[in-house]
């Protein structure tokens, strides 16, 4: 009940508008826990020149490497949805993409497992406006879609795997991970 609580409070505690990329005005900062988290740096994941959804990190002191984001204790993903691209096929295939690249390819059975109950998030309808929030940690990924908390998923190497789509050495596309690192 705590963390519900704890999560409730993240989808209200969006306070001022510190940036706006593509249309989409992203806090300066949000609670979680009792912690403040910081915008570190946002930007647009495209493709074939069209904006797909604006990627925001949030962590509790910022930094500009991959290496130092994984290092702290949580970091904070948010997915702002701008196109009728994405889909819950698409962002299922993505994601898996995403994990296939961030693990080399190596993937255990628990990390299997993580990654099929990582995928309902996805299921329902995704639209222009949707918005997901990703809590990795080393207990594992909390997720927020459109503010109704969702159950936590995996543990501390699914949320480093879930975090190296965005932020590895194969990101989902390069110069998101650059505006995320703040570069």
């Amino acid at each position: 009940m705590k963390s519900l609580l704890s999560l409730l409070l993240l989808c209200l505690s969006f306070q001022v508008v510190a940036k706006e990329v593509a249309g989409i005005a992203l806090p300066n900062s949000l609670s979680q826990d009792n912690q403040t988290y910081v915008l570190n740096g946002a930007g647009v994941r495209s493709k074939f020149l069209m904006d797909l959804y604006v990627g925001s990190l949030y962590l509790t002191a910022t930094t500009d490497t991959a290496d130092k984001v994984l290092a702290q204790d949580k970091a904070i993903i948010r997915l702002d949805i701008l196109s009728d691209l994405i889909t819950s096929d698409k962002m299922r295939d993505a994601i898996s993409d995403g994990f296939e690249a961030a693990t080399d390819g190596k993937m255990d059975d628990a990390m299997k497992a993580s990654i099929a109950a990582f995928m309902t998030l996805f299921e329902a309808d995704i639209k222009p406006g949707d918005n997901f929030v990703l809590i990795a940690s080393r207990d594992g990924v909390e997720a927020i879609k459109n503010d109704i908390p969702q159950p936590k998923v995996g543990d501390a190497t699914f949320a480093k795997a879930l975090l190296n789509i965005w932020l590895g050495e194969h990101p989902a596309q390069k110069s998101l991970k650059r505006d995320m690192l703040g570069h």
